[in-house]
């Protein structure tokens, strides 16, 4: 009798979820359908947080760059850069109006032949976070519509706005007018070596598998200084401002003990007035062409002259 019971239990549970998987996949219990956008190519033109900038006030900028086609109602090609052609995509239905592909998740806001317009989300476990990572909306145009219609191009829509120029303006003025306060430079800052005595590499940190992008390499700048003939030997990471102007200020010396921090800072500043003053041309990082405060992280080593 039980074990009836339980085969009856079991045999409820796969028709429920078989129904609950069929309700899942049926595009008619959908808000949206891409049916009718199969076999249009689009291009995405803007990518704005909801406040219609393509920045925010850390220096983080939404790069519009995707290419995407709907091939079946659960098929999506996509360009891939690095194969120089358009890739297919399992395209996953989740709920409501959130879509998965190519390893992302989308909630569809307008679908026409013309247009799409996606928010990207982040998805933790089953929940859309509720943070800066989903405040993305991105705006694709057909690219007949582009050519035949707006009689332009995908390059020219994605150029940054005048109110993006407007907002990076004003928040440069905000940070040069401080000491340490910064925000990360779409390009980085430069160093220049003037002398055959010093040299410097500029690390990327692009980690597919930990999921950094190549923004990381704008937003969190590495470098590696070397010194020859310096006054002594030594070798420490800082955390470090470089101001419009191209002066370096040390904010902090990692990796020593707390009691020694204020020392070795008062010796790396020392080493940023003296040694890479006058011996590199600093390029101020910038953003839409406008030079402000940004933070790099820096490993200065200095190598003394051996003696004989």
């Amino acid at each position: 009798m039980i074990q009836n019971i339980l085969k009856l239990f079991f045999i409820v549970l796969i028709l429920s979820a078989c129904n609950s998987r069929s309700k899942k996949n049926d595009a008619t219990l959908r808000d949206f359908s891409f049916a009718p956008v199969k076999g249009i190519r689009f291009e995405e033109v803007k990518r704005r947080f909801s406040d219609n900038l393509s920045f925010n006030k850390e220096g983080f900028m939404q790069e519009p760059s995707w290419i995407i086609e709907v091939a079946a109602e659960d098929t999506m090609m996509a360009w891939s850069p690095q194969k120089q052609k358009m890739q297919k995509f399992y395209l996953q239905y989740d709920h409501g109006n959130v879509y998965n592909f190519a390893e992302e998740f989308f909630k569809v806001k307008h679908i026409s032949k013309d247009s799409l317009v996606f928010q990207r989300i982040q998805v933790d476990g089953r929940v859309i976070a509720d943070d800066i990572r989903s405040d993305v909306n991105m705006t694709f145009y057909a690219q007949t519509y582009i050519k035949n219609k707006l009689k332009t191009t995908a390059s020219a829509l994605r150029k940054p706005s005048k109110a993006d120029t407007l907002f990076i303006k004003k928040r440069s003025d905000e940070v040069n007018r401080t000491g340490t306060a910064a925000f990360a430079a779409r390009v980085p800052v430069q160093f220049i070596p003037k002398s055959k005595i010093v040299k410097v590499e500029k690390f990327s940190t692009v980690d597919k598998l930990q999921k950094r992008t190549a923004a990381y390499d704008y937003m969190f700048p590495q470098y590696r200084i070397e010194i020859q003939r310096a006054y002594k030997d030594f070798a420490y990471e800082c955390l470090a401002v470089v101001d419009y102007t191209g002066t370096m200020r040390i904010v902090n010396v990692n990796g020593v003990l707390p009691d020694a921090v204020e020392g070795k800072k008062r010796m790396m500043q020392g080493v940023a007035d003296i040694y890479i003053r006058n011996l590199f041309n600093v390029i101020p990082g910038t953003t839409l062409g406008i030079p402000h405060n940004s933070e790099i992280t820096v490993m200065i080593v200095g190598k003394a002259i051996k003696k004989p």
